[in-house]
């Protein structure tokens, strides 16, 4: 179980050196309300059981932390074989987050496998009439990438509540969602800070809107309709326990689905524990994979980038216009994510 003074110290020492909000306008259109000291936040557990010890009490401490009230959902302690609950028990909870007035953002408390079976059963006319920035990553690509889809509004694809809360991720959250800023996400500063240096694919710019998350569920999706339209966006992908040969079959399936040939540049985040071959073997290796289609592309692409399953993660606005500056290894919200 994580103190909770532990949790204030970090966060409070970080939301008082926060920026500022930018000066640029957001762009026309319905947006999630930003984030204030005191405001209450949905925890949700829209796929896997939580059974890992402390898990809830994790995510409370966290949250708690940044100065947020949670709010549970009515059946996340509930368990339904690998499930937290029926796929309607956890569809009615995310319902009941985004109807509620008082509730003003919304956390996952955990991944692992499950968003995409309630996506059909979402009142996605209640949700497009209640932005409210849902806040997860990992199995919670489904959503991000449905609500980018459906509602369209910003969300972010950030630790769920019930990850650790470092520096890098917390501050980054405070930018894009107390703040209303409009940050620079990423770059050799942050690379140095977290110990996981970048490499650029191919150098240059390109501006379109931030669309991704984790490799397999977003090839899960591919020609189901749950996606949003990927010309012109920066695309960012991230896995987990995906050896070589799997990733290259996952890129093989955005190739021929065109999305590759769409974007306008491509972000490879974080594998982890994704496969190393045995020295002297003659086989691929995960950089050989990342390069043969990332580098072939012809785009502003990158490797390594602060995303996926580590810790210090940045929290990145999912919907939002971006400039990528491969170069530079950075991303530049183009307006604000919250209202």
């Amino acid at each position: 179980m994580i103190a909770r003074r532990t949790a204030l110290g970090l966060l409070g020492g970080l939301a008082g050196a926060a920026l500022m909000p930018g000066s640029l306008s957001a762009k026309a259109g319905r947006k999630p309300p930003r984030l204030c000291a005191g405001d209450t936040v949905g925890l949700v557990a829209p796929a896997s059981a939580l059974t890992l010890p402390d898990e809830l009490d994790r995510a409370i401490h966290w949250i708690t932390g940044m100065g947020l009230v949670p709010k549970l959902g009515q059946h996340v302690g509930e368990q339904y074989g690998y499930l937290a609950g029926t796929d309607a028990a956890r569809a009615s909870d995310l319902d009941a987050m985004f109807a509620d007035p008082d509730v003003r953002a919304i956390f996952a408390i955990r991944g692992g496998w499950g968003g995409a079976r309630i996506l059909p059963l979402l009142d996605w006319n209640r949700i497009r009439d209640n932005p409210k920035l849902l806040i997860g990553y990992s199995d919670t690509t489904a959503l991000h990438l449905a609500i980018a889809a459906r509602a369209g509004f910003a969300t972010l694809h950030a630790p769920n509540g019930a990850s650790s809360w470092q520096k890098e991720s917390w501050d980054s959250l405070w930018q894009i969602a107390f703040a209303a800023g409009t940050p620079v996400l990423g770059g050799a500063d942050v690379e140095d800070a977290v110990g996981r240096p970048a490499r650029t694919l191919t150098g240059g710019t390109a501006r379109g809107r931030l669309l991704g998350g984790n490799l397999t569920i977003l090839s899960t999706l591919m020609g189901t309709g749950w996606l949003p339209d990927f010309d012109g966006a920066i695309l960012f992908v991230e896995d987990i326990n995906e050896d070589p040969y799997r990733v290259d079959r996952m890129f093989q399936q955005l190739k021929l689905g065109g999305i590759l040939d769409r974007v306008g540049g491509v972000i490879f985040g974080q594998c982890t524990r994704c496969g190393s071959p045995t020295p002297g073997s003659d086989t691929f290796t995960l950089d050989d994979v990342i390069d043969q289609y990332l580098g072939a592309l012809g785009k502003p692409a990158i490797a390594g980038f602060d995303t996926g399953h580590v810790g210090n993660q940045l929290s990145l606005p999912v919907g939002v216009d971006v400039e990528f500056d491969a170069t530079a290894r950075t991303l530049r919200m183009l307006h604000p994510a919250v209202a």
